[in-house]
Parts: C-alpha cells; structure tokens; sequence
C-alpha cells in the first residue's frame, strides 16, 4: 500500500469509503453485515488505515458498522473520519447532538477527521450563519481533542468553496473534492484542485470513478485507453491519474464487493501517475465522449433578457448537461432544490422567446420541459 504523509503521520493513499457497502436486496438500509466486515477485515489486514464514513450513508447504518468493525482494533492503528451532516439544513442548530451521538455509534472518544459535509450552494449561508455556531462548536471539540483534523467536502461552485474558504479556509486542514478524469474540465475539477492547493489545503478524493462510471467503458474510449497504456485495466486509468495531481493525498473509493477492494488495493501497492502526454490525452478522450451528447451552450445570456419568467436559462442547462450525460446522480437535483422554487426549470412557460434570439438555435423550451419530468 501506498503512503502519504500528513503532519506526520502516513495515510493510506486509499481510503475505504463506507457510502456503498454490499446490502441485502437492493435495500440500502440493509446492510449485508458478513461481507462488509470480511471488507473492513481484508482492507486493515492489507495496509488501508483511512476508514470515511458519514451520519446519512445507508441512512445511519454506515457509521454503527464503523463503530462495530473497527472497535476490535488497536485504536491508533487506523483513522477514522466521518462528517457534520450540514447536507441538511434542519440540523445546523444541532452540531452537538449529532457529533456526541456519532462518537456513539462509532464506539470511539475521537475522529481522526471531522467535516463539514457537503458544502454548496444550498447550506453556504447557514453554514456561515453566525446563530448555528458551526465553526465555533467544531473548534471547541477540537480544542478538547475531540476532532483532531478539521476539514470540508463539498459539491459547490468555485465561487461557494471561495465563499467558504475566505471564512474558514485558516482553520481547514483538508478539503475532500469529486475529482476525476470525467469532470475534471466536465465539472471544474481543474479549478477547485488549483484554487485548494492555493490555500496549502491537502486535497482527500472522492468519486474516483465517477459512481463506478469510470470503472467501464465502451469499445471507442476502451480503444484509446489500450493505446494510451497496453495491459492496463480499465479502473486503474482512474487511480493513476489521481496520482498524477499534486497535493492528493487520500483517494476514497466507495468499494460494494470484495472484488472491488482486491483489485482496487493491488493497483494502490504502486505509485505510476501519467506522464503529462498521457494525461492530456485522457482528459482529450474524455471531453470528446461528454461533448457529444452536450447541448452546445455558451452562455452568452441573451436567452435570459428574453425571458419572461427570468430563468437562469445558462446554469439550468449546464445543469441539464450534467445530468443527461452522465446518466443521472445526485448533483444536478441537489443544485436545483439549492434554488428558490421560481427559477427551477418546470417555471418554463414555453414561450419560446429565448429561442428566437438564441444563437446557437438550442430548442430551449423542449430541454426545460424534459428537464423538469427528470427532476420529478
């Protein structure tokens, strides 16, 4: 297994991300507790020692399994880490119930980490807001020994991670981004990962594969990849790439099986980022394959003086490229409940008037309307 130094200590440069743990039946509330402890086992036993878990992963049950499976070990010989669930804005006014119910179910006195979960566009102003005391709580259990690294990870734009940054960036230790070759021009990857390094912030990865994405491909971008490296799995094109950005530290990969954990630990055992002409050609492969399905948008914002229900006609797009391409997710339905109901893309009233002075000649009107039966 591969090490990072961090402060002085060594990470593993894979973290086990407990988001996706095998379950019974489909049901993600249903933990299959035998083979995710034969997991936990096997990535201990095999040099792992970055465990990330989180209050709502398999809605409350990822972090009681934490507790359950690495209680039988030395405490010192693993770091835990797991996040203030501020995803939520109704539970601001209560950081300390949730932190001292999490040391609970984690059966520690401690984590390693501690986050402020997802930060976006939805909960950036509650998270600043000064009446929930976030930041204050946070630093208080840290004083007390409680949290011994304090970061964030976030979904936002740059002008929210800058936002937060310029509030709390002094007291940021780490900030965990979604980092791979798909969004690293796709959803601004690049920028975030320049614009954390210009903090001094070690980047923690998450959404190596893009949600499992990345861990497949179809016979064109197969193709390419056989050229780019020979004898070369498809998953690890991802992994390599991570470790070919300066400043990431810990990649998490949220493994579902033990097939997965094997393959994932055996391509972290070496160190074989690419070379920068490889590195540019995967990133070329990749904004090929995301620009075929795109509607071809410049944002030139002539569309949005033209509409009557004044739409952020760009952003809603952008939005819709997101998640049509990539088959779905979470992202764009999460920035879309992020904003104020009448500008939501179902407001369309289907008059057509952006289109006539479009000129890229996008039919506005029929994306809005799919767009918001995808948002149902």
């Amino acid at each position: 297994m591969i090490y990072r130094d961090f402060k002085g200590i060594k990470l593993s440069a894979l973290g086990f991300g407990t988001m996706r743990l095998p379950v019974n039946n489909g049901n993600d509330t249903d933990i299959c507790e035998k083979e995710a402890e034969k997991m936990y086992a096997y990535a201990y036993e095999h040099g792992v020692n970055y465990f990330d878990t989180a209050w709502g992963y398999h809605s409350g049950k990822s972090e009681l399994m934490a507790g359950k499976f690495l209680s039988s070990y030395p405490r010192n010989t693993y770091y835990l880490a797991t996040k203030f669930p501020g995803y939520d804005n109704s539970n601001m006014p209560k950081v300390r119930e949730i932190f001292e119910e999490q040391l609970k179910k984690c059966q520690t006195e401690y984590f390693d980490f501690y986050l402020f979960h997802n930060v976006y566009e939805g909960n950036i102003d509650d998270y600043l807001d000064p009446r929930f005391h976030v930041m204050e709580t946070l630093m208080e259990f840290k004083a007390a020994g409680k949290i011994k690294h304090l970061g964030f990870s976030t979904h936002g734009s740059i002008e929210v991670i800058k936002r937060f940054l310029n509030a709390y960036g002094k007291n940021m230790e780490f900030c965990q981004l979604q980092v791979n070759y798909m969004d690293w021009h796709f959803q601004n990857a690049e920028e975030k990962v320049k614009l954390v390094s210009e903090w001094g912030i070690p980047i923690w990865v998450m959404e190596p594969l893009r949600g499992g994405k990345l861990a497949k491909a179809d016979e064109e971008m197969a193709s390419t990849l056989r050229e780019i490296r020979p004898n070369t799995s498809i998953p690890s094109f991802a992994f390599r790439f991570l470790q070919s950005i300066p400043g990431v530290t810990v990649v998490l990969s949220g493994m579902s099986d033990m097939e997965q954990m094997k393959e994932n630990i055996k391509i972290w055992n070496t160190d074989e980022p690419l070379s920068k002409s490889e590195f540019d050609r995967l990133v070329a492969m990749t904004d090929k394959h995301t620009k075929k399905g795109e509607v071809p948008c410049t944002a030139c914002h002539y569309c949005t003086s033209h509409c009557p229900q004044s739409l952020p006609i760009p952003d809603l797009i952008s939005l819709y490229n997101e998640h049509k391409i990539t088959g779905g997710g979470f992202i764009a339905p999460m920035a879309i409940a992020a904003m104020s109901e009448d500008k939501r893309p179902h407001n369309c009233i289907g008059c057509r008037s952006c289109e006539a002075v479009c000129p890229q000649q996008i039919k506005i009107s029929e994306i809005m309307s799919e767009f918001a039966e995808m948002m149902k």
